[in-house]
């Protein structure tokens, strides 16, 4: 299971570049014809690997609340994120990998429960569920890269 953590990994590690140049106004703009932001969706991620995987198998997710409910499926942002909250957001996107690896190899996943995602996939176990999360990731990485180029758009380069 080695390359299916990497797989998860690299791109969150691309998607942290992708948006290390942008201030907080940018990363909590919404532009016209979006319904969420930026920083929604890198804690969409967080929030998606911890429904998927922990709350699956009935283990508490590892993240605080605030990083985990406001982000689930159909949610919008509901407020602006703080300097302080977008850091520790951009932080668990990563250790929160290197945390599900770890719990993976601890074998704390052994009661998942089986679920078909909306996109018609039925994830039996762990590992499927694992192997799941680059798919999700990928369509989030597809919205933030238009989300960056409209967020420029709309509001100028750098800021």
């Amino acid at each position: 299971m080695k390359q299916e953590f990497e797989v998860i990994k690299k791109p969150r590690l691309m998607l942290l570049n992708v948006v290390k140049d942008l201030n907080p106004e940018q990363l909590n703009h919404i532009p016209a014809g979006f319904n969420n932001n930026l920083i929604w969706n890198l804690a969409h991620l967080i929030s998606g690997q911890q429904g998927i995987c922990y709350t699956r198998a009935g283990v508490p997710v590892v993240v605080d609340d605030k990083y985990y409910t406001p982000y689930r499926p159909d949610t919008k942002p509901q407020g602006f994120i703080n300097a302080d909250e977008i850091a520790e957001i951009k932080e668990l996107l990563i250790s929160t990998i290197d945390k599900l690896e770890e719990d993976y190899h601890a074998g704390i996943f052994a009661n998942y429960q089986p679920m078909t995602t909306r996109y018609g996939v039925t994830l039996s176990n762990i590992e499927e569920g694992i192997r799941f999360l680059p798919f999700h990731e990928g369509l989030h990485v597809g919205y933030t890269m238009a989300l960056k180029r409209a967020v420029l758009e709309e509001m100028g380069k750098l800021v």
